[in-house]
């Protein structure tokens, strides 16, 4: 475990934030594996039927991933305060919580599947590709719904090596698995499911673990088996922005890539592999962004507001610093890095557009970075409505201006708008965070 309030403010940030952007890091590249083993194995229509699947998962765990997002700032304010019994009641809300949503969503996606599917236009040639990993996924959700549930009380309470360990050992376990039940007992894309439920249930127990074993520091050994409709309210209260954030930007991700779809294959593929260089890229910035979070919500709890301004003006220096770094590399080697995913020979044009795209989006960490941090403080304050309009702002600016744009400057339009809708981002945050009016905000 990990106080916050006391020592200096950037050294804790950062001492935070590495094992998080490891583990951030090595989940991506995870991620990157699984995708060859499965198209390499079982073939581009097995793929194309798995990859479908992602956004619908995303969109239908949105809400128990935000409930649980929402809890961990209660707990990281309640331990940056002491108020165990506190946090201990708010953890048994969230339990309850996310069990019922589990429930819910778990029913939803075995039931619904082909619904959801035909109403995402997924080909026939695929779909049953699709609905058979999804019924396998949702059927076992559980073990993805803990691992999110202990890896936010553990952040929570200043320890994220916990969870790095954890995704380490999940990432390991499901290439291992993978490779036996895909290429050693033929189970084609059921194979590749439950090698994912493996992973997610070993995360789960890993995590679960650790806060078992320091329940009695963190407090939650003063845990009630029944809840208070009190707690189960601010578990709500403060969850519901985030997942109903969460569930916006699944669907405009969506719709952004219906537009990509409309410009042919070549972008198509340009677009995947430029957002998977991007996805790598970008972990830096959303680490330290995290790190602030979890600092501003243990030190707004006592009421520590010049230690939160330092942090915040020195993050936004490192944010800056490492933005440009990150930004220069990408300009660099742009062009090698979108050959790691796309024959020179073959995929020439989808090159020349990913590196484009590329150009544009490095340049553009600078405004993340600002982004990032001045939003942290916020959501770490508690204010966490203010952060689900900026983010509906961000994602409003993205889906009108690459519609708009996209009829003017083609593809380029499309790239162009998520700079674009990271400046409409930046305004709510900045203009919150100097009012003074998040400082009210606080949770514990």
């Amino acid at each position: 475990m990990k106080d916050m309030t006391q020592g200096k403010p950037l050294k804790l940030i950062i001492g935070f934030a590495v094992p998080m952007l490891i583990g951030n890091i090595f989940q991506q590249v995870y991620n990157v594996a699984d995708t060859v083993i499965v198209g390499r194995f079982l073939g581009e229509s097995a793929l194309a039927g798995v990859g479908s699947t992602g956004t619908l998962t995303y969109f239908l765990l949105a809400l128990v991933s935000g409930m649980c997002n929402g809890a961990g700032l209660v707990v990281a304010q309640c331990f940056g305060c002491g108020n165990k019994e506190r946090l201990a009641k708010t953890v048994t809300a969230l339990v309850w919580v996310a069990g019922m949503l589990t429930g819910i969503m778990s029913l939803i996606g075995i039931f619904g599947a082909e619904f959801f599917l035909r109403l995402l236009s997924v080909p026939e040639n695929v779909m049953g590709y699709s609905a058979e990993y999804l019924h396998i996924i949702y059927t076992f959700v559980f073990g993805s719904v803990i691992y999110n549930g202990c890896a936010a009380i553990l952040n929570s309470v200043g320890d994220s090596r916990t969870p790095l360990r954890a995704v380490i050992a999940s990432s390991a376990v499901n290439i291992a698995f993978d490779l036996f039940f895909i290429i050693v007992c033929k189970m084609g894309v059921a194979g590749a499911a439950y090698a994912t439920i493996l992973a997610q249930c070993t995360s789960a127990v890993i995590c679960f673990i650790k806060v078992w074993k320091t329940r009695e520091e963190i407090g939650l050994s003063l845990m009630k088996w029944k809840p208070e409709a009190g707690y189960v309210q601010l578990v709500v209260k403060t969850g519901f922005p985030a997942a109903f954030q969460s569930c916006m930007i699944a669907l405009g991700g969506m719709s952004v890539q219906r537009l990509v779809n409309s410009f042919g294959s070549s972008t198509m593929a340009a677009y995947v592999a430029a957002n998977r260089v991007d996805s790598v890229a970008i972990q830096v910035i959303v680490s330290i962004g995290t790190a602030l979070s979890v600092f501003t919500g243990q030190n707004i709890a006592k009421n520590q507001y010049d230690r939160i301004r330092e942090a915040l003006y020195k993050t936004l220096g490192v944010m800056v610093g490492a933005s440009i770094f990150i930004a220069s590399m990408v300009l660099i080697f742009r062009v090698q890095l979108m050959t790691l995913f796309l024959d020179a020979n073959e995929s020439g044009e989808a090159i020349g557009i990913g590196c484009t795209y590329l150009t544009i989006i490095g340049v553009a960490y600078v405004i993340a970075g600002v982004m990032q941090s001045y939003q942290n403080v916020i959501r770490g304050a508690g204010d966490v409505n203010t952060c689900m309009v900026a983010g509906l702002t961000e994602l409003t600016g993205r889906i009108v201006f690459a519609y708009l744009l996209s009829g003017i400057l083609g593809v380029t339009g499309i790239w162009i708008a998520t700079p674009l809708s990271w400046s409409c981002g930046c305004i709510i945050p900045v203009i919150r965070y100097y009012s003074g009016k998040w400082k009210h905000k606080r949770l514990a």
